[in-house]
């Protein structure tokens, strides 16, 4: 029990002294003169991926779609607002994509980059309703562990960032960041339009390549500022690191189970026959847009008892 006293005590000790080099000119800004609101909302976040599906477990999905579009289109504005003021203010202060420190001065600029990195920050926390949504609209197999590990982590973590290192070298991770997402909520709002705008939408997986490669060049950046001696806290650097190759291989197996692995092929049946075009559990799927009613026959005998087979029957 000591130990774990003492170990409270010293995490507060070094809180405390962390403080002492924050940076000064965010503590008043909103959600950051305390760890604990932020805490609170990804707690609550984490809460409602436990207790949202069991509340629409017995009940019909929500369509949601014009919300969907509200809100997709909106984040295409806030990332382009981020995207262009995290460039514009950058260039103002004559930044260097290689090599940046921190300067935490008053310069009009540099409060610019500052606040256009809180944005970011609160961008991620406002992304938690891509989560709340698929809940909503049953759409469990979306939220996989890729999907709450990345937005879990990012509003959590951007805090740290916001707190003690906002400008700087933190400028390019959400420059590069903030203009992919401008991308992927302009994919998202244009599929929630409907079937007549989705039968264009055949860049998808270009956006999950994207996504790789930032994480590349995210490792190479930051490799490259190691390695130059960049004044820049070295542990954020080395956080970062580490941080990207999880997305790496998350991404990456995400990419490899989405659009590389081949579907495994169905064992032909005793007559011969191979059951194609998704039949599964003796009922063959709809494909192509095709839905149809289910005809009962018979198929085969088994135990005495005739079995039925469904064939999908169009109207």
């Amino acid at each position: 029990m000591d130990i774990v006293t003492h170990l409270i005590n010293d995490t507060i000790e070094f809180y405390k002294w962390s403080l002492t080099i924050a940076d000064k000119r965010v503590e008043k800004w909103p959600l950051m003169d305390s760890p604990l609101p932020t805490l609170a909302i990804s707690s609550s976040y984490l809460l409602f991926l436990w207790l949202g599906p069991k509340f629409m477990r017995n009940r019909e999905p929500f369509q949601l779609r014009k919300t969907l579009i509200v809100y997709n289109f909106s984040m295409v504005i806030l990332n382009f607002f981020i995207f262009k003021e995290l460039f514009l203010a950058a260039r103002a202060a004559n930044y260097s994509y290689l090599c940046q420190p921190v300067d935490y001065s008053d310069d009009p600029n540099e409060v610019r980059v500052a606040a256009a990195l809180w944005w970011y920050f609160v961008s991620k926390g406002v992304e938690y309703l891509d989560t709340v949504f698929f809940i909503l609209r049953k759409k469990f197999n979306h939220v996989s562990f890729l999907h709450v590990y990345h937005h879990c982590t990012m509003f959590t973590l951007w805090w740290i960032g916001i707190k003690w290192v906002a400008g700087g070298q933190s400028f390019f991770g959400a420059h590069m960041n903030a203009a992919i997402h401008v991308l992927m909520y302009l994919y998202y709002g244009l599929a929630a339009c409907g079937p007549k705008i989705q039968k264009y939408l055949w860049w998808k997986k270009y956006l999950t390549i994207i996504q790789m490669i930032q994480f590349h060049v995210t490792i190479g950046h930051t490799a490259l500022s190691l390695y130059t001696d960049c004044p820049f806290p070295k542990w954020m650097h080395w956080c970062l690191i580490g941080y990207a190759l999880t997305f790496i291989v998350l991404f990456g197996n995400f990419y490899y189970q989405t659009y590389r692995r081949q579907p495994r092929r169905e064992a032909p049946s005793k007559s011969g026959k191979a059951l194609s075009n998704g039949a599964a559990n003796g009922i063959l799927m709809a494909s192509n847009g095709v839905t149809g009613k289910v005809v009962e026959k018979p198929l085969v005998a088994e135990n005495g008892r005739r079995k039925r087979k469904a064939r999908a029957k169009r109207d």
